[in-house]
């Protein structure tokens, strides 16, 4: 009885369950259950879901203070996305779920909701694909809310998140006429007005309307109860107010956000901080008070995260204050206290660079310039700007070495014995203390780790049982290696005798003076005083070559001081030295001309006294004509240098290769100096090439290269170089045998350069062939060398074709051509052309094929 009693019951309750879980009926069992299940099941799961990729996403979120804060912390990238690839699992999950609630629970009856949870769950939906960043699916649940659910508590809350969404597709205009529509005429809740304002301000901010957007953050910040956003909201007013000019505006703005304290984020309050010291004038009267002010934000225990940024605002009042010593010294601290701050650490590197480069050390410039790039976004202005002030400081890097190189070898070589064994003998003392310095400190660090490690536990008890651990025995194992093998590197065959030691700064610079091997010397050679003699070069024709190395190299960088830096005392010394080291006669008077032209700008006396000079010394020069009738000169456009450039290059182009040739050499000479003469060396280069073949060619490059490496057409050539003269090197001939169905081919007729008329002659009756056998062939005549040139006709698409071909023109009674000619598949003919191997491509030919 019993259990029939309770089978029933069991029965009973089964069936209002199993009714219960029906969709379709509007019965308070049925809207209850599956609002609890919603609410505390699925909703719940995807809520927290939600709220863990929240936590996430700001945990992983960096703001760019830098720049004018968001209103809210969201990582967003360009391309829209559609689907939920490779997004937050927490996202996904909470969209999941909320799926699930909508599809399981919901009860639209009647075309009414019935279900008092399924808003909640759309609205879920919506702010899932929000921060998936799908923006149109999430417009799209948001809308639904809004259509379907008009007496949803969460109605405004969708109307503000739907205008989040609008504002994401830029759609600024239309998402403030609906927030103003909202607030019009809906009833907001406090917190719901400030997120509709804050909204308002982020379009306007995006329209650059940033009076409106401050009014709009002011409002918010006063309704939002919420402290965190407070902060936020106030940081952002200071930082538009700065971007209008209001410093005092902004500092009342940071005041209220340092107000704030700990309520909301430190990372606010500490960069208010700095901003409202950025924003205050140091002068005499306050920089005590300023400075203190930094020193206690630098020594308080619970900024160390923020350190980065203080470092560099305590580096910026020092250099402010033309202390750059120290400025330097934070700046590096700043470095070194940075984390993932590309940008803080591009504004720090670029301080040093600017520094070094005030001080002429160019070398440490372009390493921090090239530091700055690294921390910079690409195809960005600031990207580009840099990145020309590294190219040209890499041309005066190289330049300077050459000539601190030249000049220390040159000034050594000038030394008597003694005063050369004087010099080592000091040298050699230095850096047998500084290796002595440093062996001893190294020795005390070890001994300190050593002794700490052995007051410890592990230490106590493997006392005396492990060599490491015995500090007598270590310290001699560590000397005695030393000794033998100087201060090596960890790394794969340590033991080698190409290893270099590692040497001290110091060491290296001066070991850089007189080393011209480009080796480090070994332990044994490093204080050895017949090791440097030795190695001062002793030849005058190598002296000599450095005295020219040293002359161009100075020459170069009074150019690039003068033109790309506009150094012109810096120009000035560079190009003096030039004219006082007995340089080549091609330097002399373009070094006079740019030396007035600095006179003349600085208002020196010397610039009359360079102008006699270049005018009775150079009487006969085109810079003499320009001193003494500028007008006239520049009045005569008809003898130019860029007219003379123009009639060279027609030369060239009707392959009048040797005329080129010795013309530019004339032009060359004519305007040595002028920025036009690289452009005579490179249509020279050309020339000599196509006359004389790849070895000459390659040669040509090369003295363009290195004649005029920060020139255009010194990277041009540089380029062909690296690029082009790996094409044309091979001398090898493509194989010919069997070749019959494809390919180019050519039939070229050989002529002296003395038969013109007749090459002219015969290229006009193979023209006349040509259209009288409708064929689509060209010809044309080619110089080969000094002596030879050809006629050539190209296009023939097979061996056999132009076989065909040459056997018609021999035979036809129209033609009856009868000229030496061999036929060469186009790949050989570009291989003679480049190599002049005529001969060898002949000699292949006649050989027997195996």
């Amino acid at each position: 009885m019993q259990l029939r009693f309770k089978l029933i019951i069991f029965a009973v309750l089964g069936g209002i369950v199993f009714n219960a879980c029906s969709t379709k009926k509007d019965a308070f069992l049925n809207r209850n259950w599956h609002a609890l299940n919603t609410k505390y099941n699925v909703l719940y799961n995807g809520n927290l879901a939600f709220d863990e990729g929240r936590e996430e996403l700001n945990a992983n979120y960096k703001d760019d203070y830098w720049e004018i804060l968001p209103i809210e912390r969201l990582q967003v990238t360009e391309d829209l996305k559609l689907d939920s690839e490779d997004n937050n699992p927490n996202f996904i999950r909470g969209e999941e779920k909320a799926t699930k609630a909508i599809q399981k629970h919901s009860m639209d009856i009647k075309d009414e909701e019935r279900n008092p949870q399924t808003d909640e769950a759309f609205l879920l939906l919506g702010k899932a694909r929000y921060f998936d960043q799908r923006y149109i699916p999430a417009l799209e649940a948001f809308n639904y809310i809004i259509k379907k659910y008009t007496y949803s508590d969460k109605l405004n809350e969708a109307h503000i998140w739907r205008e989040k969404v609008n504002i994401r597709l830029e759609n600024e205009d239309l998402a403030i006429k609906n927030l103003k529509r909202l607030m019009k005429y809906e009833n907001l809740k406090d917190q719901e007005y400030a997120d509709a304002r804050a909204m308002m301000a982020q379009a306007y901010i995006n329209e650059q309307v940033l009076d409106t957007a401050i009014q709009q953050l002011k409002v918010a910040s006063h309704y939002s109860k919420k402290n965190p956003e407070k902060g936020r909201y106030y940081y952002i007013i200071g930082q538009l107010y700065n971007q209008l000019g209001h410093k005092d505006s902004a500092n009342y703005a940071f005041d209220k956000v340092i107000d704030l304290n700990r309520k909301s984020p430190r990372v606010y309050m500490i960069n208010a901080e700095i901003q409202k010291l950025r924003n205050t004038e140091i002068i005499d009267e306050n920089q005590e008070e300023h400075l203190e002010y930094l020193t206690d934000l630098e020594e308080n225990r619970e900024n160390r995260p923020f350190l980065d940024k203080i470092y560099r605002q305590v580096a910026e009042f020092h250099l402010n204050r033309s202390s750059d010593s120290l400025a330097l010294v934070y700046f590096n601290k700043s470095l070194r206290a940075t984390q993932n701050e590309p940008k803080l650490n591009a504004l720090n590197y670029e301080n040093l660079a600017e520094y070094n480069f005030d001080e002429n050390e160019y070398k440490t410039a372009g390493a921090y310039y090239d530091s700055v790039l690294t921390n910079l976004p690409e195809n960005t202005k600031k990207f580009r700007a840099t990145k020309k002030k590294l190219d040209n400081l890499e041309d005066v890097i190289k330049y300077e070495d050459i000539a601190q190189h030249a000049d220390s070898v040159i000034t050594l070589y000038n030394m008597s014995p003694d005063e050369r064994v004087a010099y080592f003998e000091e040298f050699i003392a230095e850096i047998k203390k500084a290796d002595e310095e440093a062996a001893k400190k190294a020795e005390e660090k070890i001994t300190a780790s050593f002794a700490s490690f052995a007051d410890s536990k592990g230490g106590k008890e493997n006392k005396g049982k492990f060599y490491f651990y015995n500090l007598q025995s270590l310290g001699y194992g560590k000397n005695d290696f030393t000794n033998k093998w100087g201060n090596r590197e960890l790394e794969d065959d340590w033991r080698w005798s190409n290893k270099s030691i590692i040497a001290a700064s110091n060491e290296e610079t001066a070991i850089a003076q007189v080393d011209s091997l480009d080796r480090e010397p070994s332990l044994d050679e490093k204080y050895s005083l017949d090791f440097y003699i030795d190695r001062i070069p002793t030849e005058v024709s190598v002296i000599d070559s450095l005295h020219t190395e040293r002359n161009f190299a100075n020459y170069q960088l009074g150019l690039i001081y003068k033109e790309k830096f506009k150094e012109n005392l810096l120009a000035a010394g560079k190009l003096e030295d030039v004219l006082k080291s007995d340089p080549e006669e091609r330097l002399i008077l373009p070094s006079k001309y740019n030396l007035y032209k600095i006179y003349e700008e600085e208002g020196s006396p010397l610039a009359i006294s360079m102008k006699d000079d270049i005018i009775k010394n150079h009487g006969d020069s085109r810079y003499a004509e320009i001193l003494l009738n500028p007008q006239a000169v520049l009045a005569d456009s008809s003898d130019s240098p860029d007219v003379r450039y123009g009639e060279l290059f027609k030369l060239f182009r009707d392959q009048q290769f040797l005329r080129v040739i010795t013309e530019a050499e004339e032009n060359i000479n004519k305007y040595t100096g002028d920025p036009i003469v690289p452009k005579f060396e490179m249509l020279k280069a050309n020339a000599i090439g196509r006359l004389n073949g790849y070895e000459p060619f390659k040669e040509a490059l090369n003295y363009v290269a290195l004649t005029y490496p920060n020139n255009p057409e010194g990277k041009k050539a540089e380029q062909m170089i690296a690029e082009q003269l790996p094409k044309l090197e091979p001398k090898e001939f493509s194989t010919e045998v069997g070749v019959t169905g494809t390919g180019n081919w050519k039939v070229v007729f050989p002529f002296k350069r003395q038969e013109n008329e007749k090459a002219l002659e015969l290229k006009e009756k193979l023209e006349k062939s040509i259209k009288d056998l409708k064929y689509k062939n060209t010809v044309s005549k080619d110089i080969y060398t000094l002596e030879d040139q050809f006629v050539v006709v190209h296009g023939f698409k097979s061996k056999d074709f132009a076989l065909g071909y040459v056997e018609l023109l021999q035979k036809n009674k129209d033609y009856k051509i009868k000229n030496e000619n061999f036929v060469i598949l186009s790949s050989n003919y570009k291989t003679i052309q480049v190599h002049k191997n005529l001969q060898d491509y002949k000699n292949m030919l006649l050989t027997p094929k195996p």
